[in-house]
């Protein structure tokens, strides 16, 4: 395995790094917001699901307890 010289490695890291499309002020926020509403949209559902099997266990319980 050969050693890259520290000089070279600093210009392979700044031509990889030129290479980088950085995304808009509009696509970072657009992407933001689409991720807070897909989290609430999971948090809400999960929390749905967590309902009906807790009334289902409450409910079969009452029948044996």
């Amino acid at each position: 395995m050969a050693l890259t010289n520290p000089l070279q490695f600093i210009q392979q890291v700044r031509s990889e790094t030129s290479k980088i499309v950085w995304p808009t002020r509009r696509e970072v926020m657009l992407t933001t917001i689409m991720v807070l509403i897909m989290a609430i949209l999971t948090a809400i559902f999960f929390a749905l699901v967590d309902l009906v099997i807790r009334s289902g266990v409450q409910g079969l319980l009452g029948l044996f307890g």
